[in-house]
């Protein structure tokens, strides 16, 4: 059974980092991009960043880049980002998604983890 797992969320201080992880199951990350996405509330889903290892693909949004990284581990099964000079604008619920190609749609993204939330305030 295809899962995504997020995890590494948490309540940190403007200026600080945090590292999320996404872990997946019953595929690899030679044949699906991973994207990252996030939803604060009343807000749409937007997309953040995504990695095609396969495409040597890594694109980010425009409103973190420079800030964020996103990485990808084949032996661990697992895609990363790093979230540094965090800002109260990045507060929301953080998603990972996987598809054959990158996007930054959310509906172009059929396989979602069930999201983990990040708080930035101090």
């Amino acid at each position: 059974q295809v899962q995504l797992v997020e995890s590494g969320g948490g309540l940190v201080q403007p200026g600080g980092s945090l590292r999320l992880s996404c872990a997946v199951s019953a595929f690899t990350l030679d044949y699906y991009a991973i994207g990252w996405f996030r939803q604060a509330p009343g807000k749409e889903r937007e997309g953040v960043s995504c990695i095609s290892i396969v495409d040597g693909i890594i694109s980010y949004a425009d409103s973190v880049k420079g800030r964020f990284t996103v990485s990808g581990d084949n032996a661990k099964n697992t895609v990363y980002l790093q979230m540094n000079s965090l800002k109260p604008e990045d507060t929301a619920v953080y998603y990972c998604a996987a598809d054959p190609f990158c996007s930054f749609s959310p509906r172009a993204f059929k396989l979602w983890g069930t999201g983990t939330q990040v708080t930035v305030s101090s």
